[in-house]
């Protein structure tokens, strides 16, 4: 064989190498994160992340798996190695939950250069796990064809006039459970001391209602005047041109925050952190905030939109004034609430 010959069969072998190397390394690049995400149109701002970190990592991507339910749980605990599902949101008690059985990931903090920008009060409520990405607040929504002088504070639930016209959510949601440790608060109990806040709803001969979506019809049909009720469900009616609005009432409507975190055993540790330090930042706050979402933003410096201001805090006074829930102290005892709000009400 002559020289040129040599030269060509080595350059040939070597382009076939490099060739079968770059499609070795094509192939490694290939990932699938899978996201757990919220039903319907409130994926869109995580799908808008999903973009921006798809457009960062050539051969990634993310799957949005829209779902509410405790079946994602159940495929994580009984999967075998590897998770299924490297990250999702969870509402405060479902988060404790998670904490408590093992299957969310600790934060690593390090990785996370937009945690400082979080409000240490809704940090504070992670317990070292995710972040705090969004919040949802309870107010009281009212039908604005049947009440006239709207209720201003929690305890204006009570007005005789509003009688037997309240809605109320089953404990079964973190709605009617936020509902429950409301009338207590309202009246001298506590998350610890529940008692009066039962005898307190049942003065209210109140009509109740299985899941918010079916206050939200209540409300619209009229079988019902005003209720507590979540504010994205309040703006979402209201954008439809239904005659709903939203109080914030005194001494503070409740905040319930909504953590995205990691799962225990995924195989993208690094890009879970990636993806929540996105949901920390000012952008995709920004989008969250807006309509159709109408998140509370968890960080500081975002402006709520003004068509947002009504159903969600703008000021970062309104953020700190909030009210929580002591999850904690309730959530070990959800089973027996439901048992008894079934028990007390029908439903």
């Amino acid at each position: 064989m002559d020289i040129d010959r040599r030269q060509a069969m080595y350059l040939v072998g070597g382009g076939l190498v490099a060739l079968g190397a770059g499609r070795t390394a094509q192939a490694q690049e290939a990932r699938e994160m899978v996201i757990v995400t919220y039903p319907g149109a409130l994926s869109g701002p995580h799908r808008w992340l999903a973009d921006q970190i798809e457009a960062r990592h050539p051969g990634l991507a993310i799957r949005l798996v829209p779902s509410d339910s405790q079946d994602i749980v159940a495929q994580i605990k009984a999967a075998q190695g590897y998770s299924p599902y490297d990250a999702g949101p969870n509402d405060e008690p479902p988060h404790l939950i998670g904490i408590s059985e093992g299957y969310l990931a600790k934060r690593d903090d390090a990785a996370l250069p937009n945690l400082a920008n979080a409000y240490p009060e809704l940090l504070a409520k992670s317990g070292g796990y995710g972040v705090p990405a969004t919040y949802s607040l309870v107010g009281i929504a009212y039908n604005t064809d049947l009440v006239k002088t709207p209720p201003t504070s929690w305890a204006d639930l009570w007005r005789p006039e509003f009688r037997g016209q309240i809605g109320i959510a089953r404990t079964s949601s973190n709605l009617g459970l936020a509902t429950l440790a409301i009338a207590a608060k309202t009246h001298g109990g506590s998350e610890g001391d529940l008692d009066i806040g039962w005898s307190k709803l049942q003065e209210l001969q109140p009509k109740a209602a299985r899941s918010p979506a079916s206050l939200t019809q209540m409300l619209e049909r009229e079988e019902i005047a005003l209720c507590p009720l979540w504010n994205n469900n309040t703006a979402a009616a209201a954008e439809k041109g239904l005659p709903v609005a939203f109080v914030k009432p005194d001494p503070g409507a409740v905040a319930i925050i909504s953590f995205v975190s990691g799962y225990a055993n995924t195989r993208y540790p690094d890009l879970v952190s990636e993806w929540m330090n996105g949901i920390l930042s000012p952008e995709y706050q920004a989008r969250a905030a807006a309509t159709p979402f109408y998140f509370g933003p968890t960080v500081r410096g975002v402006e709520v939109p003004a068509e947002a201001a009504p159903f969600t805090p703008s000021r970062p006074e309104e953020v700190v004034a909030l009210q929580t829930i002591d999850w904690p102290l309730i959530v070990p005892r959800r089973g027996e609430l439901v048992e008894r709000f079934d028990r007390t009400f029908a439903v």
